[in-house]
């Protein structure tokens, strides 16, 4: 009886670290900003949680504005991305899921014409959403997750 008891409270606890949110799990930053940094932006560039890291928004900007051409900027935004990536030690390719933030829905076609150029294999999860305005004047901001 007592093998019994201790085999279920070994599953159960076993069963509560399993189950135990990404807050309490141990995270690594990339391009890390804190509350202590005055004069940035408040968040980091990303965050490993486990063998997942997740990448903050990022913008495609030349010296604090989009480029004149739309195309130009969709390779910028993505060189950003493809940079962190390479950062946390990944590739495009390990991204799981991305979203495009997009000013205007009409620049959808001229996005994918580049975006997909930065892959290898398999496409990830995305939507593509229209955001209305973007900081700076920005057409695109592209958010993403990855995976070891």
């Amino acid at each position: 009886m007592r093998n019994r008891t201790a085999t279920a409270a070994a599953a159960i606890a076993l069963a509560i670290v399993a189950a135990a949110p990404a807050a309490a799990q141990e995270r690594e930053y990339i391009n890390p900003r804190d509350a202590s940094m005055e004069g940035v932006t408040p968040f980091s560039g990303a965050v490993w949680v486990g063998e997942t890291l997740y990448l903050s928004g990022t913008l495609g900007l030349v010296d604090g504005a989009p480029p004149a051409s739309a195309t130009e900027e969709a390779r910028l935004v993505m060189e950003s991305v493809k940079s962190m990536l390479e950062a946390a030690g990944l590739t495009m390719d390990h991204l799981v899921s991305v979203q495009v933030f997009c000013s205007d829905v009409d620049l959808y076609d001229t996005f994918n014409q580049v975006y997909r150029t930065f892959f290898t294999g398999n496409f990830p999860a995305r939507a593509f959403i229209g955001s209305g305005d973007l900081l700076f004047g920005a057409r695109y901001e592209v958010q993403g997750i990855a995976a070891r």
